[in-house]
């Protein structure tokens, strides 16, 4: 696999980082908390999207200095995206309010594969498309025509137009804008302007104030002459601001749509928007038939405008939706016109020609319905495995959707789909989902390189391995992605390195550990016989190191993790006190060491462990302060640091501090293997600085 190095400068706490990242491969970087993990994969990312939020990442010590370097990435120019999993990915794109995952559709059905095949059903309905497309007006005659629909409300009993609807408050009670009361005529000009209803909405309103006086409330000028108040009244008894305007909106869409309506309908229009009386039967009939046709011409054109894969995916027979959707202005005599036949006769040609060819339509949509089919089977199963695998009672299911197909949530316990999971989950079980989700998504879109941020450190161990499993071995997967895994969970690297290293050669992996100094990171390869026990790190450090402090160091442990607690324990123990007299501890009493027992023990441990071991030459070394600050200065490795600053305080104000370092004295074997801390510094760097502050003088 071909290697680059990215270069990080600059960035929060990181003053220079290079990590070594193969193409096509799980890459892992495992390291402790607060080494920077998150700031390489931050300023990584930001390079590789050019937003502009690398500069985000100048470090506190750098903002207001000039001359002061600016967060700077090289060796990543070649990546032009990138995908990355953290806590904002969870929060953004999983669990929506209606699908598991943001887009569904796009990332487990929207293949190359499936926009080929939608490309060719496509390219037999363009000539429909296209009639649409060429007709100038029908965009606005539907909107027309639907308004006007609309306007008739939901019929009565009988068909009857109900009293409540717009058409009936418009003309059910006579048109009184045509047909203006005698009163009412010095009004003429404003009841017959564009707006009438906010002319009389104003008028009206200012009517509550006529009771004050004999004066206009709008000009002041003298009402008192006989009649002139009632005739100001008089406006708001006639007529109903919010018909008015019912009125006025329905009749500029009948006079727009009026060419589209036969010669003999358009009579029968203007008799009865022009009436001025209450509608009679016969006009209530005629009103009931032109919605009818009104109904009936939408249906088509909206059924011929939407034609698709998706209005066709669940027909049985194609044909049988086609043939109905014919516009046959036989049959509609109310809409039957020049100007309709114009625009529904190329639609109708087109549809004719799709009828001849339904045969080739009906393969190519059974065919796509069959892939998309095959393509949810594959996704749900493979989801739903891990799911099982991992202990979640929860499934997915891909469903139909007018135009798309989205992901849902369901439980064991319940039939329907689960809305608002986010509710629903476990911390552990939204990031379990979001992972894998996640993992789609990279197959969708196929990025340079995916980013996981810690993502495993919370589940257990069952869970853990599930999801690893799911991500790089199972049959959609990340196998041959560039990824780089960033965690502080040392499991990831054992299981992919080590102990199930077999099943996951697949993804190539490589493992590193980080640790940082003074700013710098500085990585270390992970190899297999790198995870070993503890009690191996320990016999191989004896045999290793040259110095018998930092043997017996090792050697204590390893008596503690044997949970051998006899007298070769016992004397280490002593020795690190700097107890002149060792002591032994047996039947919970203490007592001192015989000599006889002293000078057997050290023969065990000079003939096993140490050669040469010297219980009081040692003694004398533990116990000269300035002796063992020179071996804290002379070893670079922090663990074996912080057993040196032990010997000579164990006391720190701080609790936390004092607890890392009495625990790391003590066995920690949070894993059955672990990392050399000789090699791999895992000690984080602030507590060998506390260390060093509180070194005597």
């Amino acid at each position: 696999m071909a290697e680059f190095t990215v270069s990080i400068f600059n960035c929060n706490s990181i003053d220079r980082a290079e990590i070594a990242i193969a193409e096509g491969s799980l890459n892992i970087k495992y390291g402790p908390n607060g080494v920077g993990k998150s700031t390489l994969a931050r300023a990584i990312i930001s390079q590789i999207r050019a937003d502009g939020s690398l500069d985000e990442l100048l470090p506190f010590k750098c903002r207001g200095k000039d001359g002061a370097g600016a967060p700077k990435v090289d060796g990543a120019d070649h990546l032009k995206s990138a995908l990355v999993f953290d806590d904002a990915y969870v929060q953004q794109f999983v669990f929506q309010k209606d699908e598991v995952v943001k887009n569904s559709f796009d990332i487990f059905i929207r293949t190359p594969e499936y926009l080929a095949e939608m490309a060719e059903i496509d390219e037999l309905l363009s000539g429909i498309r296209k009639a649409f497309a060429d007709s100038a007006d029908i965009a606005q005659v539907t909107t027309d025509l639907k308004e006007l629909r609309d306007a008739f409300g939901k019929p009565g009993k009988g068909g009857a137009i109900p009293k409540s609807s717009k058409m009936h408050k418009a003309f059910g009670s006579g048109n009184k804008l045509e047909n203006i009361p005698e009163a009412l005529k010095p009004f003429e000009t404003f009841i017959k302007s564009q707006e009438p209803a906010k002319w009389i909405a104003w008028q009206v309103k200012g009517n509550e104030f006529l009771q004050l006086g004999d004066n206009c409330p709008y000009c002041s000028s003298v009402l008192s002459e006989a009649g002139k108040k009632d005739t100001a009244l008089a406006v708001e008894k006639e007529y109903d601001a919010s018909a008015v305007g019912h009125l006025n909106t329905l009749r500029a869409i009948i006079e727009r749509l009026g060419a589209y309506f036969s010669e003999k309908c358009r009579e029968n229009l203007e008799k009865v928007t022009k009436a001025k009386i209450e509608l009679t039967a016969q006009e209530h009939s005629f009103l009931t038939g032109l919605k009818a046709e009104i109904d009936a011409l939408i249906e088509k054109l909206e059924g011929l405008r939407t034609l698709s894969f998706f209005s066709l995916r669940d027909v049985e027979e194609v044909g049988d939706r086609l043939t109905p959707l014919k516009i046959d202005l036989g049959m509609m005599d109310k809409l039957d016109s020049d100007e309709t036949r114009k625009t529904v006769d190329p639609i109708n040609q087109q549809l004719d020609a799709l009828i001849a060819k339904v045969g080739n339509l009906k393969g190519k949509i059974n065919r796509h319905k069959s892939r998309i089919r095959k393509a949810i089977d594959e996704n749900q199963d493979s989801i739903n495995g891990f799911l099982r695998s991992a202990g979640y009672k929860y499934a997915v299911e891909i469903v139909p959707e007018p135009e798309s197909y989205k992901m849902k949530l369901v439980h064991q316990d319940l039939s329907n789909h689960i809305e608002a999971a986010t509710r629903h989950l476990s911390y552990g079980e939204k990031n379990a989902f979001a992972l894998v989700l996640f993992m789609y998504q990279v197959l969708s879109e196929k990025p340079d390189l995916v980013v996981l941020d810690d993502p495993i450190s919370s589940f257990d161990k069952n869970k853990k391995f599930a999801i690893l499993h799911e991500l790089f071995r199972g049959k959609a997967s990340l196998r041959g992605r560039t990824t780089l895994m960033l965690t502080h969970d040392l499991e990831p690297a054992i299981d992919v390195i080590k102990s199930t290293s077999a099943v996951f050669q697949g993804a190539a992996p490589s493992a590193y550990f980080l640790s940082s100094r003074a700013g710098v990171i500085k990585e270390v390869p992970i190899a297999r016989d790198d995870l070993q026990t503890f009690a191996r790190i320990c016999t191989d450090n004896i045999a290793a190191l040259g110095d018998s402090i930092c043997k017996a160091i090792y050697l204590r442990r390893h008596f503690e993790l044997q949970n051998d607690m006899g007298e070769e324990y016992n004397l280490l123990a002593s020795l690190f006190k700097g107890r002149a007299v060792p002591t032994i501890k047996w039947g919970g009493a203490v007592r001192d060491m015989t000599a006889e027992e002293k000078t057997s023990t050290e023969e065990i441990i000079r003939a096993s462990y140490i050669p040469g071991f010297d219980y009081d030459a040692l003694v004398a070394e533990v116990t000269d302060t300035g002796a063992i600050k020179a071996k804290f200065h002379a070893t670079n490795v922090g663990y074996e640091k912080i057993q040196l600053f032990r010997i000579i305080s164990d006391e720190h104000d701080d609790d936390v501090v004092r607890k890392f370092i009495n625990e790391s004295y003590h066995i920690e074997n949070e894993y059955v293997m672990q990392l050399n801390p000789h090699k791999f510094e895992s000690i984080p760097e602030y507590v060998i600085q506390e260390c060093v502050r509180l070194l005597p003088d």
